[in-house]
């Protein structure tokens, strides 16, 4: 198998200068270069960049994947905007996640190595979807949306890296999203064990209503509004998300009964394990019920085509004989194969009518007939 390593890089708070695309340019020749992105791609060769200093300096999202197993995603976030302590919180139990600090932002490397060839998850042919598809997973952790860092542990959970009776991170990953799907397929995590995930809301990703989006917005203070409003003029691209995150925290507050919700006791690796497993075989039950009732319908169908033609050609008569001579007699494979399955449908009717006598009398003449056409005598043999 040939090398293939794919590159792609994203800017998402700041467009590129023509400065930016120029210095670019010097580190790939035959990059793809936007006022948004840099794509590469090596069938031989390597990238003679260093996609850490890509990301410290331009970049805001980076995705890397290589034929021989090895995944990794890249997400810079301005670390005024997140809980740097909770995300940290991930890191003790996940091998393939760093985190690191770039001026005023943070580095979230996601790097993962030695991954087996897709099998449950179906692959895009087109490596460029995969950024697109993992691209709102940064906009989600800026409003607070953790999620993320949830399949990596679930990860190591799959792997036996992690003790059984250690606790999830969170009280699940639910409601999974077009985006996380997409992370489980990127980095090969078990679906069955991410539907085990997924059967528990995580707990910060309440919907508001309208209604509740309303009066959370309404509620802010007049210095929080216009400090909002002054740099939304001023094109702070974080502003949407950082009132996103401010709304939902406090509406969280409110909403009665969420506490209902959230399952007072985190399940274990063991636990999650075990119920993947039993997702995994209530699956299988079903694709082989589902198997076996097309293999049903399949025969059924085939049986009714089959006492259609049989009827067809009962009442026909002797002339189905004369169109078994006129098969034979064209002397090729086709037509040796249709001459065999009208003789097959005769014999089934003799069968039904009590006349194999005259079925078996009137099949030797043929052979006798016919001796020195080995390719039809071998025909008869089969059937």
């Amino acid at each position: 198998m040939s090398e293939y390593q794919y590159y792609e890089f994203r800017a998402v708070d700041r467009p590129l200068s023509e400065a930016d695309r120029r210095a670019l340019r010097d580190v790939s020749t035959r990059a793809r270069i936007t006022a948004t992105s840099f794509t590469n791609f090596y069938e031989w060769g390597d990238f003679k960049g260093d996609p850490v200093a890509l990301m410290r300096r331009w970049f805001d999202l980076h995705l890397y994947l290589a034929n021989w197993g090895t995944h990794r995603l890249m997400i810079r976030i301005p670390a005024r905007l997140v809980d740097r302590q909770r995300l940290e919180g991930f890191l003790h139990a996940v091998d393939c996640l760093a985190i690191s600090a770039s001026g005023e932002n943070l580095i979230v490397d996601i790097l993962c190595e030695e991954l087996e060839p897709a099998n449950d998850w179906d692959d895009w042919d087109d490596d460029s979807h995969w950024l697109e598809a993992l691209a709102p997973l940064r906009a989600d952790v800026l409003g607070g949306d953790l999620r993320l860092f949830y399949p990596l542990w679930l990860k190591t959970a799959e792997t036996g890296s992690v003790e059984p009776d250690e606790a999830e991170p969170l009280p699940g990953i639910g409601p999974m999203t077009p985006a996380l799907d997409a992370f489980a397929r990127f980095f090969r995590l078990d679906a069955d064990l991410v539907a085990a995930a997924a059967e528990r809301l995580a707990g910060t990703t309440t919907e508001l209503s309208p209604d509740m989006l309303r009066r959370s917005v309404g509620a802010l203070s007049d210095h929080e509004t216009t400090t909002l409003l002054v740099r939304l003029v001023d094109g702070d691209p974080h502003v949407e998300n950082e009132l996103r995150a401010l709304v939902r925290d406090r509406s969280m507050l409110k909403v009665s009964g969420l506490e209902a919700t959230v399952p007072s006791v985190p399940r274990s690796a063991g636990e999650l394990r075990a119920r993947a497993e039993a997702i995994r075989q209530a699956r299988e039950r079903g694709q082989e019920e589902q198997r076996e009732a097309e293999r049903k319908l399949q025969a059924a169908e085939e049986a009714r085509a089959r006492r259609i033609r049989l009827d067809a050609l009962s009442r026909r008569g002797d002339s189905v004989w004369r169109e078994v001579e006129s098969e034979i007699e064209r002397r090729n494979s086709s037509g040796y194969d249709k001459a065999a399955g009208l003789l097959f449908d005769l014999k089934a009717i003799a069968e039904e009518c009590g006349t194999t006598h005259d079925f078996a009398r009137r099949l030797q003449e043929i052979r006798d007939r016919h001796i020195h056409k080995r390719r039809f005598i071998e025909r008869l043999r089969d059937d």
